[in-house]
């Protein structure tokens, strides 16, 4: 099947995908991050304090995951977004009329859980359970939504930030969040039910198995690849919390800063397409061994960086390494643990990244806060990201001997 084939066959399915992830921005690290400015004056915060609030609300957030996301294994995409949809828009209404600090945790919370957490959760489930030989090819359609919210929200939200209060602008979030509610009703009116797909095409992983969430933490394989997953999600989320302070240290202006989220979106487009084809073609457990290499080189630049020029070439390899995330760890799951028990399985794939979302800030806030800029932190982040990719390519090395060979047939 051509790719065009396979665009106008399954539009439907991959545009509700795209929606779903564009629309997981407003709880994404580095939405709520272009108000941390406005949110640390107003409540007279420092960068560790912010920090920590931050970690605590996502760390509850990380929890509310484990149970949440194996929803996906029972209930319809278009049922459950009913309930996660508005509880997001919920929550960017609550940010409008946030009080007080303890408030915050758990506005938070509700930002993570419902934006990062389970939009994203159904979203990248249902294109690695809907199709099987094109998987990563729908995983890294359905990616481009995360893209385009990071290149279009940061720019348009700046600029209105400018001329309107932070409140308000988390009005004009809830409402958009509402606008996608009835489009993606449409676009899954003819949806399936997890059980529907799941008896019709069925894949396994290591030895030929479904896994349970239980047997996969029994497994070595889970333990050796959790620093990768972490990884990105704790420096990555923490170099856009303080992308403020950042371009504080640097001597940059933040505008000048937020003007290259075009350019590293382009980057995590390419990316994310190039990857999916790889991943369709070699398997996720080829692809994954290179994932860290443009984290770890991308930190070091931007570490390093005197000038924006210099900041946007370590942006575009840190895109990279962005861009390859979400579809190399959602043809992952599926490829090495089977798609019976997915939902379970990418939850807890999904607790693990929020809880480093939550760790990353809190940490690099107590850091800074401490006398630490968090550009000297991105030198030695860098030394964590090729451990991690060490560490994950032996186990990924080890466990391939395991993959039981299936044909697989698009859905």
């Amino acid at each position: 099947m051509s790719i065009l084939t396979f665009l106008r066959a399954n539009a439907a399915f991959l545009l509700a995908g795209v929606l779903l992830t564009f629309t997981s921005s407003y709880g994404q690290t580095y939405f709520i991050s272009l108000f941390a400015g406005e949110i640390r004056e107003e409540f007279g915060l420092s960068n560790g304090a912010w920090g920590g609030i931050y970690t605590v609300g996502t760390m509850i957030s990380a929890a509310a995951m484990v149970w949440a996301g194996t929803l996906t294994d029972v209930f319809r995409v278009r049922a459950l977004l009913l309930i996660v949809l508005p509880g997001l828009a919920l929550a960017c209404v609550a940010m409008s009329i946030v009080s007080g600090p303890v408030m915050l945790i758990f506005v938070v919370f509700a930002l993570r859980f419902f934006g990062q957490g389970m939009s994203t959760q159904l979203s990248v489930v249902a294109m690695a359970r809907w199709f099987e030989a094109r998987r990563g090819t729908a995983l890294s359609i359905a990616s481009v939504g995360f893209s385009l919210g990071q290149a279009i929200l940061p720019l348009v939200f700046v600029a209105l930030l400018v001329s309107t209060n932070w409140r308000t602008l988390w009005l004009v979030a809830a409402g958009l969040v509402l606008i996608v509610i009835p489009m993606l009703l449409i676009l899954l009116r003819l949806e399936r039910t997890p059980q529907s797909i799941a008896e019709k095409a069925e894949f396994g992983g290591m030895d030929g198995l479904h896994w349970s969430r239980i047997q996969m933490m029994r497994h070595p394989l889970f333990w050796m690849i959790v620093p990768m997953i972490m990884g990105p999600a704790s420096w990555g989320t923490a170099l856009f919390f303080h992308q403020v302070h950042l371009t504080e240290v640097k001597g940059w202006l933040l505008t000048d800063w937020v003007a290259l989220m075009p350019i590293f979106t382009i980057t995590m487009i390419v990316a994310t397409f190039a990857s999916g084809q790889a991943v369709d073609k070699f398997g996720a457990g080829r692809v994954v061994r290179f994932l860290m290499l443009p984290f770890a080189i991308g930190f070091a630049v931007i570490g390093l960086a005197q000038t924006i020029p210099q900041a946007g070439i370590g942006l575009v390899i840190f895109g990279i390494g962005q861009g390859m995330m979400p579809t190399v760890l959602g043809s992952f799951w599926a490829e090495f643990y089977g798609t019976r028990y997915l939902g379970a399985i990418k939850a807890g794939g999904t607790a693990i990244m929020v809880l480093g979302t939550a760790i990353g800030p809190g940490v690099t806030g107590v850091l800074i806060d401490w006398g630490m800029s968090f550009a000297q932190q991105l030198v030695w982040l860098a030394l964590y990201f090729l451990a991690a990719g060490a560490l994950a390519t032996i186990g990924v090395a080890r466990a391939r001997a395991s993959l039981a060979g299936s044909g697989q047939v698009d859905v």
